[in-house]
């Protein structure tokens, strides 16, 4: 396999979008699925997504669209995936059971696939028999919207074979994009998962105006939540304080730019989960993710307060002041 070859991007949205302006820096074209085809005929007009980030233009001779998956992935051999993690499974059945098998695959999605309570690279090899050499996945603390700003930031891509983690991070290197490598496959996907869950309880906090001193004894414990729970799913030497891992939960859970944070401060100001969905009008994939730790956390049995409380409040609907007060009683 010869890669990256032709890459494509999988996703119409901010981060898809963001991606793909740093792939473009680093490749001569790339392949571009799009769900709806008038999303793909208003951006070719105009250069700019119509939907997300359009203050990024594009030029649109190096793009080739498509709302047909198949056709994409068949074209191409190195397939960044972006699509939000409830939709990941809808929008991979439309695959032929052998098109993933001979691909390099690259996981941008940071979340969990729901009802099957599976991190992505886990789904697709179970689903798709694709060689863990051939799957990669991008963590790291970095904001769509300050990428499109060309704003310094940093990526680290996990692959169990470096050589090709530093492929990867290779194509989204840009003079305001560092990139990073490690073999922590399933500790950068879990951390994703879980630093979205922690932004919504730093939300839920800031929505009920606990203030910053425990906003920031929250965030330090929620760190020891996640280091306890990633060495129990999967024991790896890893260093939870680098950027893949500490700098994802504090980019996540105190900027402005975090669809999770700010989900998290309209449930605390008093928005049912269903009325906050429908106002942000983006998916907060740490309410998802919630459910589906929770889940897997019935049988590894990980002390994990922050979580369980976060769960009670979108989930069982139990008073937001009684678990908070619960919760700060369990933080030291």
């Amino acid at each position: 396999m010869n890669l990256p070859g032709k890459v494509a991007i999988i996703g119409g949205g901010t981060w898809a979008t963001a991606i793909a302006k740093l792939v473009l820096c680093n490749t001569d074209s790339i392949n571009w699925y799009i769900r709806n085809e008038n999303t793909i005929e208003e951006f070719i007009r105009s250069g700019r997504n119509p939907m997300y980030l359009s203050s990024v233009k594009f030029e649109i001779s190096r793009i080739s669209f498509s709302t047909d998956i198949n056709d994409i992935v068949k074209e191409s051999d190195t397939l960044i995936l972006v699509t939000p993690s409830p939709y990941t499974k809808a929008q991979l059945k439309k695959l032929k059971s052998k098109a993933l098998q001979e691909k390099f695959i690259i996981s941008a999605i940071k979340g969990i696939v729901p009802d099957e309570n599976l991190i992505i690279t886990d789904y697709l090899k179970k689903n798709f028999k694709v060689p863990g050499d051939n799957l990669a996945v991008i963590g790291g603390p970095c904001h769509a919207e300050e990428v499109a700003l060309e704003r310094l930031s940093f990526l680290t891509i996990g692959c169990p074979n470096l050589r090709r983690a530093q492929m990867a991070a290779d194509l989204l290197a840009t003079p305001f994009m560092r990139t990073t490598t490690s073999t922590d496959v399933e500790g950068i996907e879990y951390a994703a998962v879980l630093k979205n869950v922690y932004a919504i309880a730093a939300g839920i906090c800031n929505g009920m105006k606990y203030g910053d001193n425990l906003q920031a004894v929250l965030v330090s414990n929620a760190i020891q939540e996640l280091q306890r729970f990633v060495n129990a799913a999967n024991p790896h030497l890893r260093n939870i304080c680098e950027p893949a891992y500490l700098g994802d939960l504090l980019v996540t859970a105190y900027s402005r730019f975090s669809r999770n944070f700010l989900f998290g401060t309209m449930i605390g100001k008093g928005y049912s989960v269903k009325a906050a969905q429908t106002e942000m009008e983006m998916i907060a994939e740490g309410y998802y993710g919630t459910k589906c730790i929770t889940e897997i956390n019935e049988k590894l049995q990980v002390e994990m307060p922050i979580l369980n409380a976060v769960y009670n409040i979108l989930y069982k609907r139990k008073s937001i002041p009684c678990e908070l007060r619960q919760l700060a009683e369990s933080l030291h």
